[in-house]
């Protein structure tokens, strides 16, 4: 497999293919949300079948195109000013921290089952819902 530093130059090189597709492609600068969010629905399924056939070539396929979709809808809110793929990471950076005390906290769950139901008091905590 591949280093952290490979990994990282991977996406860096992805992002600015993405950059250069949306600034010279008519297609790619034609889209929007609205005209993604149906291809984003097909590719998701296509990486579900993938997966049900245990096809890892297609499943490593199917989730570049899902990350393209990803990587996709933060451009379009780049260009927008509302906040880009740095933003996406670092919310889901802090989701997953916060919901995972076990790891980055002092909450105790030692099987998957006690993860899970901490998982779930969390997510309500976090909308507003009641965790009682």
């Amino acid at each position: 497999m591949h280093t952290k530093e490979e990994k990282t130059a991977a996406f860096g090189r992805f992002l600015e293919l993405l950059d250069e597709l949306r600034e010279k492609c008519p297609w790619d600068r034609k889209q929007t949300n609205e005209t993604l969010r149906p291809n984003t629905i097909e590719e998701t399924y296509e990486l579900c079948d993938a997966i049900l056939r245990k096809e890892a070539k297609d499943v490593c396929k199917e989730l570049g195109d899902l990350l393209l979709h990803i990587a996709f809808y933060a451009k379009i809110a780049s260009e927008k000013g509302e906040f880009d793929m740095k933003d996406v990471c670092d919310s889901l950076c802090e989701k997953l921290i916060f919901r995972h005390p076990h790891v980055f906290g002092n909450v105790k769950a030692d099987t998957a089952g006690e993860v899970s139901e901490n998982w779930e008091q969390l997510k309500l905590k976090e909308k507003g819902g009641n965790t009682s």
